[in-house]
């Protein structure tokens, strides 16, 4: 069995909801549909699935690799997102709402394979990219009077 104790998993998944909070707080804040409830649910599914993997597969000795576990978790959210993505005429619709739920399922493996620092720095950067970014993009369409 591994020394990780059930006090310190529950505090995992708790960190994974905090952090897949903090990503779809921002989505939120734009309007987006994919924000909390999806990005939670992301960030937790992918910490207790890496989880699972580390503890319940690997620590067992089911023969299983735990890199296959992770394998499944990003093609499984790149389905997720495709379905995000949008065609409207010329227009591609829903691109940074695919690649937050993508990263959403990245944080939410750190967090289930104990890289905290990592995973709230991630979290930080993210929030900090979309919010920066949304303001230079709008600032650059202005048109000057």
């Amino acid at each position: 069995m591994s020394p990780i104790n059930q006090s310190e998993l529950i505090l995992r998944l708790i960190l994974a909801v905090v952090l897949g909070l903090a990503l779809g707080w921002e989505r939120h804040r734009v309007h987006k549909p994919a924000s909390y409830k999806t990005l939670i649910l992301v960030c937790l599914g992918s910490a207790l699935f890496s989880i699972l993997s580390f503890l319940g597969i690997a620590d067992r000795g089911y023969g299983f690799n735990v890199t296959q576990i992770a394998a499944g978790i990003v093609t499984g959210i790149g389905f997720l997102g495709a379905g995000a993505i949008i065609r409207a005429g010329e227009d591609v619709l829903g691109l940074t709402t695919a690649a937050s739920i993508w990263l959403t399922a990245a944080v939410g493996m750190a967090v289930g394979f104990g890289w905290y620092l990592l995973a709230i720095v991630a979290t930080v950067l993210v929030v900090a990219v979309l919010y920066i970014l949304e303001h230079w993009e709008y600032r650059s369409q202005e048109k000057p009077q």
